[in-house]
């Protein structure tokens, strides 16, 4: 099938969507194929046809695999998938003339490149034990290492291994000084710290290649605080915001494209489409905005995010760059090199509940209410940690890693860890949360959707409860707060399936 023009075709669906279209096996017919394409569905867009057959899975090839095993992979393969396509006719040529496509080519120079090792940005803020690592150095042996990294610490949390080797602190290199001098700009930094740190196996790539290590190569994937990708369709009366000096959003209009986007007041535009616009004047950047048409793609970022990116000099922009990386369809060469992508499968019941927070109210007992905040100090951002069984919080409906959104009616999702706690303190016995698992939580944020208590219909809380028996009476602050690590969490939406006789289907 070599010889054969294959189609590579990359599917990403958003949360609760399907790909489009039904995997099929059937009587009298050979190998994998495309049924029953939605209209307008990602698979149809993106140019699938009915009767293509599925050659490849995230480069596996697929012809000497079950139906099920097929299935798998793509259920395997979270939100993105990418195929490889023969048009039915094609596929029973290259069947007829018995053309094998199971032996992958080698890997070209540019997808070497591609997979190249990557410096990482770890953001650190000192905690009441301090920052949680220490420096180390070899006599007589360029370089210092980051080593005693303490288990649970602020260093661990921020991704801060053994061995990583510190290349800039705050932006500036530091590959040339001393042990003190590393030590005393640490030391002067105060309560946070941006590093540039590389492993051994990313040093050494870029040593062999004469390449120095630079900020702008790293990856922002261990760093707490996000830019937003905002992605606006221009209403009758425009996007619905005013664009300030200094690239600063302003004036958001209720109900608007904006607002339903996620833009924020006060949110600093950081790119347009794929240009960074930071050397921009405030005309060259509206021009840019008005060159977008209809539909208008910005980079943004808060004002915590912004200090944090300024901290270690380097722009919010390459997580634009990293992200449009991690979901641009591969090379040919990469996809049909590589290994399929086997990721942890979370199932999703086939009646998925519509996406929601939580408004949970309680009474606080002698116990108190029975579960720990905890946070950043300084920042903003808090979750629910250690909820007590059978406490107030419990039979409120609160679980570990529920983000709070609201305390009392009061949006906090802008607060520090210190505002929320005094929130709740001055409660009294009763108490009053909007909450979201953190799942529903990014994936509400992931469409742009503000979330508030409209969302919850209906049912305005999940339970009011006066517990009467318990035993300390407190409730419980974090009193070393860690900075919260990202999770990577791949979903699969729900999946319907059929059999017959004759055929096997199933919808993706």
């Amino acid at each position: 099938m070599a010889g054969y023009k294959q189609k590579v075709i990359s599917l990403t669906k958003r949360p609760g969507q399907t790909f489009g279209f039904y995997l099929r096996v059937e009587h009298n017919e050979e190998g994998h194929l495309v049924r029953c394409l939605e209209m307008g569905g990602p698979a149809e867009l993106a140019g699938m046809k009915d009767g293509d057959r599925i050659i490849r899975v995230n480069g596996k090839f697929t012809d000497e695999l079950s139906h099920s095993e097929v299935v798998d992979l793509v259920r395997n393969s979270g939100a993105s998938v990418t195929f490889h396509i023969l048009d039915g006719a094609s596929y029973k040529e290259a069947k007829a003339q018995g053309v094998n496509d199971s032996i992958p080519s080698a890997k070209s120079a540019n997808d070497e490149a591609k997979d190249a090792p990557k410096p990482k940005l770890c953001y650190l803020v000192k905690s009441t034990s301090g920052f949680g690592f220490s420096l180390r150095s070899v006599k007589g042996e360029s370089g210092l290492f980051m080593t005693e990294v303490t288990p649970g610490g602020v260093a661990d949390g921020a991704w801060v291994k053994d061995n990583d080797r510190v290349l800039e602190v705050n932006g500036e290199n530091v590959e040339a000084c001393t042990h003190e001098e590393v030590v005393d700009i640490v030391r002067l930094a105060g309560s946070s710290i941006m590093f540039l740190l590389a492993n051994e196996e990313t040093y050494r790539y870029y040593h062999n290649k004469s390449q120095k290590i630079e900020a702008c190569s790293a990856t922002t994937r261990y760093l707490p605080l996000e830019p937003r990708i905002i992605s606006m369709t221009k209403g009758p009366d425009g996007y619905g915001f005013l664009l300030r000096e200094g690239h600063f959003i302003r004036e958001i209009d209720r109900g608007s494209p904006a607002e339903r986007a996620g833009l924020k007041e006060m949110d600093k535009l950081v790119a347009v489409e794929d240009q960074e616009v930071e050397s921009y004047s405030h005309e060259q950047v509206v021009d840019r905005i008005k060159l977008s048409g209809n539909k208008c793609c910005l980079l943004v970022v808060d004002k915590h995010t912004d200090q944090m990116y300024k901290q270690g000099k380097v722009s919010p922009f390459i997580f634009w760059k990293e992200t449009k990386d991690l979901t641009s369809p591969p090379s040919y060469n990469e996809v049909i090199s590589s290994p399929a992508a086997y990721l942890p499968l979370t199932l999703v019941p086939e009646d998925k509940e519509e996406l929601k927070p939580k408004l949970c109210k309680m009474k606080k007992t002698t116990a108190g209410y029975g579960f720990r905040l905890n946070g950043v100090q300084g920042m903003y951002g808090q979750y629910i940690k250690e909820v007590v069984k059978d406490g107030a919080a419990d039979k409120a409906g609160l679980v570990d890693e529920d983000i709070v959104v609201e305390v009392n009616g009061v949006n906090v999702e802008q607060s520090s860890h210190e505002e929320v706690v005094e929130l709740i303190r001055d409660s009294g016995d009763s108490l009053e949360m909007l909450v979201a698992a953190m799942n529903v939580y990014d994936e509400l944020k992931a469409e742009g959707v503000t979330i508030t208590r409209q969302l919850l219909g209906e049912k305005s809380y999940v339970q009011v409860h006066n517990a009467e028996s318990s035993k300390e009476a407190r409730h419980h602050e974090e009193t070393k707060p860690e900075t919260p690590t990202k999770q990577e969490r791949e979903r699969v939406s729900s999946v319907s399936s059929h059999s017959s006789e004759d055929s096997i289907d199933e919808k993706f």
